[in-house]
């Protein structure tokens, strides 16, 4: 992670009041990154005095609450982003990095969940929850260095191994991430929908998007064709979670599978730790914020039951075959943890913002 690590005191996790009042803007706001981040900040109760809803040109007039209120979606136009304290980028990579730099020009704080600045100079990788864990930030220019969440998955993951590190030293870990098809937007919601109905009716798929079948199928790869690859982000969540951990945990070694699920993370991941220890220990070690821990009786973690939860559900066995082994299935919602991340930042931000009082 750019910067120097500093030791802070845990941030507040919880919603809380401030005494200022600030202009936001959701770049992207139509998506589903955007709509979650915009739930994420009433239920917090972000001190926004306004908030702007900006799109690109196909979302242009769309209607959208904000709390009580209908809103418009507006362009993305530099007369949009003046006197916004905080600007959000929900959108797509490439859209993101055609309109970042009007948000940058009008001195505000950029917050990207979009991953369109992970090349970018100067731009700081945030996961609160993994900082929280390890009790270390990185150095915040209080003139404003852009932040960038890191990927819900790296998140997740990182969260688990470190507490699991304090049971005993981590031998090795295994995962397979299950990708929801929601990482794509709606475009990959609206493709996965429209291929499994036409299946189900004997006609042609449509492979805009994946350039694969994804309905009713698991692949390791998209089609030629596609605009993205699951190597490109099976490289962010190992890159993003190294940055993360600061050498406390080693990079596990790491599979990603397209799953034809709509929303939300599962992980299937191996734990062989350098002693014995008992099941009690383990899992013991894993509870704490943000991790809910299920006994294994009717139900268990799913992406289904994980939807709109900020809590990583859980479920530990021990391996049969070496005591020291144990494998863990988890759930997690991808949208809920970047939106909450994303909000957890602004808030850790509040305090270098220049304006924000109320006019």
């Amino acid at each position: 992670m750019k910067g120097d690590p500093k030791t802070i005191s845990a941030a507040h996790p919880e919603p809380f009041n401030w005494g200022a009042l600030f202009r936001v803007a959701i770049v992207g706001a139509a998506s589903l990154k955007g709509r979650e981040l915009k739930d994420v900040l009433s239920e917090r109760n972000f001190p926004t005095r306004d908030i702007r809803l900006l799109d690109d040109d196909e979302s242009l007039g769309q209607i959208e609450a904000v709390g009580d209120e209908p809103t418009f979606i507006q362009s993305v136009l530099p007369e949009h982003m003046e006197g916004v304290d905080f600007t959000f980028f929900a959108s797509d990579d490439k859209f993101t990095r055609g309109t970042w730099a009007m948000a940058r020009n009008a001195a505000s704080d950029i917050i990207d969940l979009s991953y369109g600045l992970e090349d970018e100079a100067g731009v700081i990788l945030r996961a609160p929850w993994v900082e929280r864990e390890i009790g270390v930030v990185p150095r915040l220019d209080l003139a404003g260095a852009p932040v960038r969440i890191a990927h819900p998955a790296a998140t997740v993951l990182a969260l688990l191994l470190l507490r699991l590190s304090k049971s005993a030293p981590i031998a090795r870990s295994i995962v397979t991430v299950f990708e929801p098809v929601s990482e794509r937007g709606k475009r990959g919601m609206d493709e996965l929908h429209e291929q499994t109905v036409n299946l189900l009716s004997f006609q042609q798929l449509p492979k805009t998007v994946f350039d694969s079948q994804v309905a009713f199928n698991l692949i390791d790869r998209y089609g030629v064709q596609s605009g993205s690859s699951l190597e490109t982000v099976e490289k962010r969540i190992a890159r993003d979670f190294e940055q993360i951990v600061h050498g406390k945990v080693s990079v596990p070694s790491l599979m990603l599978i397209q799953a034809p699920i709509f929303h939300g993370h599962a992980f299937s991941l191996y734990i062989e730790l350098e002693r014995a220890t008992a099941m009690a220990n383990f899992t013991a070690a894993l509870a704490g914020d943000h991790v809910e821990i299920w006994s294994g009786g009717e139900d268990s973690p799913s992406n289904v039951n994980a939807a709109g939860q900020e809590q990583i559900q859980v479920l530990v066995r021990q391996d049969t075959q070496r005591k020291a082994g144990f494998w863990i299935w988890a759930a997690s919602d991808n949208l809920r943890i970047s939106a909450v991340a994303a909000v957890e930042s602004a808030e850790s931000l509040i305090p270098g913002r220049p304006r924000g009082t109320v006019q």
